[in-house]
């Protein structure tokens, strides 16, 4: 008898993973090797002292350092936003609700030019700061402002279908039990909720570090102070600096790539002990 291969569950399988393969290499995988190949022209040496002038420290540090920021504060809060649309009704939920979304539907150009306005000196918040010499917009608070505006979506709708899908019966359970409110959120809710939200934080993280458009208009652009990658990386192909544009690009590619590749860990990590 001949045996005969088992058959996949997934019609079309060897079709539809090819064409995803080339699908993805085409558009994401190409890309960013071509990427590595044009920061390759100026060799080691070369490569190494781009990235090691001042100008690129400094303007390495405020971007990862405020993305790095930005994402735990839309963690925090994000989870607390994602915790009341959630667990509670009120009027005006559906429209609060639905304002989430606005930083995905605008242009970041639109997002950047609102927030200057509002954060300005001459601006409505702005303007109450200026007396106590606080400064807003044109310095790194107004950077932060513009990667917790980009970010918070990402975190909120995360969160929202896994606090839908848990199941209250289990805080009412801990209660039941003689737990407080906040012991059963910490020991009960939170656990579950952990990958969702590291996975939120995650993505706001990410799309704090390529960020342009809402934070070149509030930044201010001053090299050593207010200047990020993004924009240093425009500048240099403004200055038909290919190579150096391409080296900037590749480094923050491999410092994403391993922050990302760490948080994953750690989401595997905690959701292999809450599955313990």
């Amino acid at each position: 008898m001949s045996s005969k291969r088992p058959r996949s569950i997934l019609p079309g399988f060897g079709l539809s993973l090819g064409f995803t393969v080339a699908y993805l290499g085409v558009i994401v995988i190409f890309p960013l090797i071509m990427v590595f190949f044009n920061a390759s022209g100026l060799g080691w040496s070369g490569f190494w002292q781009t990235l090691a002038t001042p100008r690129v420290l400094s303007a390495c540090r405020l971007s990862f350092g405020l993305a790095l920021l930005a994402g735990l504060l839309n963690g925090i809060f994000g989870l607390m936003i994602a915790w009341v649309l959630t667990r509670y009704r009120f009027p005006g939920r559906r429209f609060l609700d639905a304002s989430v979304d606005l930083p995905f539907a605008m242009p970041t150009a639109v997002a950047g030019i609102a927030l200057t306005a509002l954060y300005a000196p001459n601006g409505w918040l702005g303007s109450l700061a200026k007396p106590y010499g606080i400064k807003i917009a044109f310095a790194p608070a107004g950077i932060l402002i513009a990667l917790v505006f980009i970010g918070l979506p990402f975190v909120v709708r995360t969160l929202q279908p896994v606090l839908e899908d848990f199941e209250i019966a289990q805080e009412e359970a801990a209660a039941s039990l003689g737990a407080t409110r906040w012991q059963t959120f910490r020991r009960v809710v939170f656990p579950q909720i952990v990958p969702a939200l590291i996975t939120g934080t995650t993505l706001a993280f990410a799309r704090a570090v390529g960020e342009y458009g809402s934070v070149v208009f509030i930044a201010g652009n001053m090299p050593g102070k207010t200047e990020i990658l993004p924009l240093l990386i425009i500048t240099k192909l403004e200055q038909f600096d290919y190579p150096g544009a391409t080296a900037l690009a590749a480094m923050m590619l491999l410092i994403s790539f391993a922050l990302l590749l760490l948080i994953n860990f750690l989401q595997r990590k905690s959701l292999g002990k809450n599955r313990a």
